[in-house]
């Protein structure tokens, strides 16, 4: 079973620690897998020596220059190895380095392993012992442009904004994203998450609602953006879906012009379900109807792998308010309101 190392990553002309006459001090320390390990790893060469040389100066405590360019190598062959992480932050304490450098060092490992924990953790630490966090909204949004999705970039990114207060121009920066990709997911979780921490008032509520109806038009059927509408709207001081009369216009506009995204079509089922419950007769037989009307062309046509959720809210529905009509498990709705029937009831 091979090693996952990179010894090609390692220098032109890299040399052997044993080989090494400035190391002839050291002696190394094999890796002890027991008498019968489960699975022996056949590691390269060079991927032994490094580590045989590591496990000797955390033996001895080293922490010297030497001993930090030995972590480096060690994790050009392993960057998700927690222990040299660790132990190169202790080297670098008690050598009292050079953290900036580290910053740029930390900036490069990134460069080619953004998707690795460690080193994030690594880069956070540094940060925190600087009590700078200059640098880290231009890294994660160097790594971003190549990776929109990359989680731990977000995650450090966040972490830097809410640490150091560093709100002001990220709404901005998630436009610019939203603007690229409307559908970027991240982007909507980022900007979420600025305004949960900024805060909402009535200003805010409208003008995030505005906007995320302006960002559903350019793609109907793209969840996130629902799934932040019905957040803006839950941070008001009555979460109920029919509180913003522009918003329920907007959605029945969208419904009466053709469009039968899944996502629009669940709005309106808790919608018009929340309205049921509050309305009295006839209003009330009129809403439970779209209900049933939606949750069946949910079934049939727009969202047929999740039939059997959706048959269940209806059954729920139905038993709740006992509306008349598909009681018996037949979901045919073409005898209810005709899918060419303005939803909003306007002629």
């Amino acid at each position: 079973m091979g090693d996952s190392s990179s010894d090609d990553d390692l220098s032109e002309g890299w040399q052997m620690y044993s080989e090494r006459p400035d190391w002839s001090d050291v002696v190394p320390i094999e890796q002890d897998d027991g008498e019968n390990p489960v699975v022996v790893i056949a590691y390269s060469d060079r991927f032994k020596d490094v580590y045989n040389y590591f496990r000797a100066i955390v033996a001895t405590e080293e922490k010297s220059e030497r001993a930090l360019e030995l972590t480096r190598d060690a994790l050009v062959l392993n960057p998700a190895n927690y222990t040299v992480w660790q132990y190169r932050r202790d080297i670098l304490k008690a050598l009292k380095a050079d953290l900036y450098q580290e910053l740029d060092y930390v900036a490069d490992v990134i460069e080619s392993n953004g998707k690795n924990y460690q080193v994030w953790h690594h880069r956070r630490v540094i940060v925190e012992w600087l009590q700078d966090p200059s640098k880290e909204l231009e890294l994660t949004e160097t790594v971003l442009r190549g990776d929109a999705k990359n989680y731990h970039a977000w995650q450090h990114r966040q972490w830097a904004i809410s640490t150091y207060n560093l709100f002001e121009n990220e709404l901005n920066f998630v436009d610019r994203l939203l603007a690229e990709d409307v559908r970027n997911n991240s982007a909507w979780n980022q900007r979420f998450f600025v305004l949960n921490h900024t805060g909402f008032d009535a200003n805010v509520i409208d003008r995030e609602l505005l906007y995320t109806m302006n960002r559903i038009r350019l793609a109907t059927a793209n969840e996130s953006s629902w799934n932040f509408l019905r957040g803006i709207i839950q941070k008001s001081d009555d979460s109920a879906l029919d509180q913003f009369p522009e918003v329920v216009r907007f959605c029945e506009n969208l419904y009466d012009t053709g469009c039968r995204s899944p996502h629009l079509l669940a709005f309106l089922i808790d919608l018009y379900s929340e309205k049921a419950v509050r309305a009295t007769e006839p209003a009330r037989e009129e809403f439970a109807e779209k209900v049933t009307m939606l949750c069946n062309m949910m079934i049939e046509e727009c969202d047929t792998i999740r039939c059997r959720y959706w048959k269940y809210i209806l059954d729920n529905f139905q038993n709740a308010f006992r509306t008349p009509g598909n009681c018996d498990g037949n979901h045919d709705g073409k005898e209810k309101t005709p899918e060419s029937e303005n939803i909003s009831g306007d002629s």
